[in-house]
């Protein structure tokens, strides 16, 4: 059984981090310990509305554990949570009820880990890279990162300057629809399939692989790893709603 807590946490910073999408700071509780790749769930305090979906909505921690503040990050739905969240003022309180999750580094550092993910699907995967590259562990890790547009790409910018710096990382960011994108792509085109896997990988067979996105993604790159003939047991996922 997870050692679940609950904290009242404020508001520290917002910002826009792609089309879209926006990342939410909060206070780090004194002696808050969590695993890169696992959730929470935070609960508006006497939000000014509410709808049939209620107050609550667990989301990644995209922050890694040695960074200093508690990070979310959602596209930006018109709900009235998400109302809430983008216009309450800085210093507000939130209950937050956690860490829970098993979406965590495997721990043998032979076997690599090959994480498929897109869109905000990205949040627990830049919390394991970055406390990986901060921690210097000696897992070979390799990203796949699906979007749409260069813009609708959270934390692009920052993990692919990881990957010059962090021989055993490496990041495949691929654009599905790039017609009307404004800025130029050189890398790699489509939605994530064997020949991208084969390109970029020295053996399917040997990884841990790990999915997070929406519902519709995740079935895919299963169907997808199965296709490719990888064990049930080499592959764990997390499917986000509420897009």
């Amino acid at each position: 059984m997870e050692n679940m807590s609950t904290y009242t946490v404020k508001l520290t910073a917002r910002e826009e981090i792609a089309t879209d999408t926006m990342a939410f700071h909060f206070e780090k509780p004194a002696g808050f310990d969590f695993k890169p790749g696992q959730a929470l769930d935070w609960t508006l305090v006497d939000p000014p509305e509410s709808d049939a979906e209620g107050n609550t909505r667990a989301f990644s921690i995209a922050s890694a554990p040695y960074e200093k503040d508690l990070m979310i990050a959602t596209r930006m739905r018109d709900t009235a949570f998400k109302r809430v969240l983008r216009t309450m003022p800085i210093g507000t309180e939130v209950k937050i009820d956690g860490p829970f999750g098993e979406l965590t580094l495997h721990d043998d550092t032979s076997i690599p880990a090959v994480f498929l993910t897109g869109g905000i699907g990205i949040t627990p995967f830049r919390s394991i890279v970055l406390q990986a590259v901060s921690d210097k562990i000696h897992h070979r890790l390799t990203l796949f990162y699906s979007n749409h547009r260069p813009g609708d790409a959270a934390f692009l910018q920052q993990l692919t300057g990881l990957d010059s710096l962090h021989r055993k990382f490496s990041i495949v960011p691929t654009m599905t629809q790039l017609d009307g994108s404004t800025s130029e792509w050189h890398s790699e085109t489509g939605p994530i399939n064997r020949l991208m896997l084969e390109k970029h990988l020295d053996h399917l067979a040997t990884p841990v692989y790990y999915i997070a996105g929406p519902p519709k993604m995740v079935g895919a790159m299963q169907a997808l790893l199965k296709d490719c003939g990888i064990r049930h047991e080499n592959v764990r996922f997390e499917g986000f709603d509420g897009y």
